[in-house]
């Protein structure tokens, strides 16, 4: 199977057309990128902005796609220049702003998948996770909260030295280091030109094609292309425009086009002139295309307008009338009215989602519609029309997704993913219930969605929306709301928010059972256990999970139940009975075993760590793997990393070490993407532990002391730990105790990143076979904290080991390089983004490992080193 990371490359969607012209423009775009981080596409809506930054995106990754082997190492040591300009880029994410309207940051962070640090700024997790990443990053339609925009693209440009940003904005960000590229309209005829070469425009160019969409067999001709030209001039050049009239030639000719859209645009001179006249032109042009629909289709697109895209059931369900009347559209008359649409090219095709065609409006066609509904004041009602069905979808999933026997998993799985695509529709829901003080239905909402909130690392979002609606002076039902702050109470224990989590399950709890809502009851109970064994109540804990254990048996609660019995049994693990747990574990596998497979690989990672615990390494492998492939259905980024975690523990311990890279690997790259830093910081030490398995005691120490900063820069408790303890002892017995504190000293001095492409490096071969490797770590192996761990083994004299040729940090490599360019200190700085005395502390631990006085014998070092290699 396709590892997690592979998928990580971005999301540019596909186009749902042939991209024309705009060759001159991509070519300067591409050059710009080459030379500043921060480029803004300004300009009306219409022109191309979105479609133009895409297909730079596909093109300037396209460029940087092949890498040599020479490359390749050295990315691994981070060189500057290592890639071209352009070719520094390996992946693009797009995010769409349009429907958004919360905060910059957690939206971008939701897109790239980065999980949000409890107590920590989202910008700051956000720019930790991106500092690495080699990566463009589109931010779609921001002119509605530039602010926001402006302040998060100052915040990444600042810490991710390899991160270049392109928004699209009809006006500029104003940010410092903001190169704003206003997007012309297409190349056109110049004005009397007739004859050959009028084909070659781009605007004309575009006509055609569309056109021939639109009918096929139509080409451009000697009769047609003259006032082919003249139309494109009409329309100014801009895409849209020219879209809207080449979808007409269906049923007129391009004369019969270019005398209506002049009619059309003769009322330019007695309208509102205040506008520019790019967008008069497109008005018009929208207008005319309006107006020259039947009215059901007119009917039909402006309804469409509530939507943040949508499928055909959909559509039928909200913009349908089930009254017959002036102007009413039946439900099977839907489908034909939106196929007419598309012809005309006012709806977009826009994709599959769990098995159904997708569509959306374009934004500018999207705005007039809306505007159209207003006018025909029916804009409240299909609004709220939209909101009750998406309430219904979200309730009849949650219904679905976590009850015994059917549907099967793979309907759940396929509920689960159509969810994901209708997230633009549920944040609507959500506005809409909030503007009309709707309190009941909006808490309904987001009891449904906790559990798509909280797999993809929404939680802040959630605890807003939870918040708004409780806050609202409108009648709730005891139980909607009893429900909603259990579920508040379970977004509080993600975010470690214990105060709010306490306040929100007892209320949750005295409601409930007040009003005889048993089946609410067990998971405010269980909130309050996991609550109370993250802070040590251990006997607490465990009271409120057997009496929530007992409330969910009573209510027939069978998700509860076995949840309830899973996190019981990992504190039993923490009290050290191994026997309670696995009785425990297996009883809540038996009770999901036909339920939601999230479940199932939860209590399958926990008996993993169970096994392990028991000194079971064979069947803990089982467990995680088995695991591992249903978080991968779910794109569930970090709990696979958690679990290749634990793959690549246990395989160090079985000498396997090949299969401990790989897992450990994927592991730490998954938690650098979400931005998890206490997972990187377990990660790294997982990686010295390797050192030691493959007898490296310098990177062994590098990486223990490059874990410790980590941990330390998080608040965690300060000092060593067992783990890192025993790779230490490994090392002092293989070199000395003077050089290993220097080694974990410099360990420290590393950045994550510096830490992370360290150990991820390219591994030098084994000095010993890799069972000599395992025996190094002693009987037992490395196991999870459950399991004592010790460093055992056949000791060496210190000079029997080889050492390495270089104890330089990859930072330090990096540095050599500017070395031999002849870079002052202050310029190293500058290349690097660091302090200049940062640059001058590497310079002088450069020289004092390689034992020289100057800048000249550190060059010509690394001459020589560069012509061996």
């Amino acid at each position: 199977m396709q590892s997690a990371t592979a998928l990580l490359r971005g999301n540019l969607p596909a186009e749902p057309n042939s991209f024309i012209g705009r060759e001159r423009d991509l070519a300067e775009l591409a050059r710009l990128l080459g030379d500043v981080r921060a480029l803004t596409l300004s300009g009306p809506g219409g022109i191309g902005k979105t479609r133009l930054a895409i297909r730079l995106a596909r093109h300037v990754i396209a460029d940087g796609a092949g890498t040599s082997e020479e490359t390749e190492a050295a990315e691994v040591s981070g060189a500057p220049g290592a890639r071209g300009a352009r070719g520094d880029l390996d992946e693009a994410w797009l995010v769409e702003l349009a429907d958004w309207h919360g905060q910059t940051a957690q939206h971008v962070a939701a897109t790239i998948g980065v999980r949000e640090e409890p107590g920590v700024p989202l910008a700051q997790t956000l720019a930790e996770a991106l500092r690495s990443r080699h990566m463009l990053l589109i931010l779609d339609t921001c002119e509605h909260q530039v602010g926001d925009c402006a302040t998060l693209v100052q915040v990444l440009l600042a810490r991710c030295p390899w991160l270049r940003i392109v928004a699209t904005s009809r006006e500029p960000l104003r940010v410092r280091g903001e190169t704003v590229w206003r997007v012309p309209p297409l190349e056109l005829p110049p004005e009397g030109a007739d004859g050959a070469g009028l084909d070659t425009h781009e605007a004309v160019r575009l006509f055609a094609a569309r056109a021939a969409g639109a009918r096929p067999g139509f080409v451009l001709t000697e009769d047609n292309l003259a006032p082919v030209a003249r139309l494109c001039r009409t329309l100014d050049g801009i895409p849209l425009g020219i879209e809207l009239a080449a979808a007409r030639v269906r049923a007129l000719s391009v004369e019969q086009i270019a005398d209506r859209l002049r009619g059309r645009f003769q009322l330019l001179d007695s309208g509102d002139r205040t506008a520019p006249l790019r967008q008069q032109t497109l008005r018009a042009t929208v207008d005319w295309s309006y107006e020259l629909l039947d009215e059901p289709e007119q009917v039909l697109l402006r309804r469409l307008a509530v939507f943040s895209g949508w499928n055909l059931d959909m559509a039928e369900q909200v913009c349908s009338d089930t009254v017959s009347s002036a102007g009413s559209i039946p439900a099977d008359a839907v489908i034909g009215l939106l196929i007419s649409l598309i012809d005309k090219s006012l709806v977009v095709l826009d994709g599959e989602a769990a098995g159904d065609a997708r569509y959306r409006l374009l934004d500018t066609i999207r705005e007039y519609a809306a505007e159209r509904l207003a006018a025909a004041g029916e804009q409240s009602q299909l609004a709220l029309r939209h909101r009750d069905f998406i309430l219904a979808l979200v309730e009849d999933t949650t219904r679905g997704m976590f009850n015994r026997g059917a549907p099967s998993w793979p309907v759940r799985r396929a509920t689960f993913r159509r969810g994901i695509a209708e997230y633009g529709n549920f944040r609507i829901a959500l506005a809409t219930s909030l503007a009309h003080a709707h309190a009941e239905e909006g808490l309904r909402l987001c009891t449904g969605l906790r559990n798509m909130w909280v797999p993809h690392g929404d939680a802040r979002e959630a605890a807003i929306w939870f918040d708004r609606f409780g806050t609202q002076e409108s009648e709730v039902s005891p139980r909607v709301r009893g429900r909603a702050l259990a579920c508040r109470a379970e977004i509080a224990f993600d975010l470690q928010d214990y105060d709010t989590l306490v306040r929100s399950a007892e209320d949750s709890l005295a409601l409930s059972r007040a009003h005889d809502d048993d089946f609410t009851v067990p998971a405010a109970l269980r909130v309050l256990g996991q609550a109370a064994a993250r802070v040590g109540r251990l006997g607490d804990a465990a009271a409120y999970l057997d009496e929530a254990i007992t409330a969910a048996e009573m209510s027939g609660n069978d998700w509860e139940s076995g949840i309830t019995l899973a996190v019981r049994a990992a504190i039993a693990v923490r009290q050290g009975k191994l026997k309670s747990a696995q009785r425990a574990y297996e009883a809540a596998l038996e009770v999901l075993s036909d339920n939601n497979h999230w479940g199932i690989a939860t209590v399958e990672y926990g008996m993993g760590t169970l096994a392990r615990a028991r000194g079971d390494d064979e069947m803990a492998m089982r467990y995680f793997e088995d695991a591992v492939e249903i978080f991968r259905e779910l794109d569930a980024w970090p709990e696979i990393a958690r679990c290749q975690a634990g793959i690549g523990w246990i395989a160090i311990a079985g000498g396997e070490l090949d299969l401990a890279q790989e897992s450990l690997a994927e592991s730490l790259r998954l938690n650098q993407m979400c931005g998890q830093r206490l997972g990187i910081a377990r990660g790294l030490e997982a990686f010295a532990a390797l050192a030691v398995a493959r007898q490296q005691p310098e990177q062994a120490a590098q990486l223990a002391g490059a874990a410790c900063q980590l941990r330390d820069s998080l608040g965690l408790p300060t000092g060593v730990g067992p783990k890192v303890e025993q790779v230490l002892e490994f090392t002092r017995e293989r070199l000395s105790a003077a050089t290993a504190a220097a080694l974990f000293a410099e360990g420290r001095e590393m950045t994550v990143e510096d830490a992370t492409r360290y150990a991820l490096g390219p591994q030098p071969p084994l000095p010993m076979p890799a069972s000599r490797g395992a025996e190094a770590l002693g009987a037992t192996g490395w196991a999870d904290q459950a399991r004592p761990d010790t460093v055992g083994g056949p000791r060496h004299d210190e000079g029997a080991v080889r050492r390495a040729p270089s104890l330089l940090t990859p930072r330090e490599h990096e540095i050599v390089l500017l070395i031999t360019q002849g870079l002052s200190n202050r310029e190293i700085a500058d290349e690097l983004v660091i302090s200049p005395a940062t640059a001058a502390r590497h310079v002088a631990n450069i020289l004092a490992k390689l034992g020289f006085t100057s800048r000249t014998q550190v060059a010509s070092w690394a001459t020589r080193h560069e012509a061996r290699d």
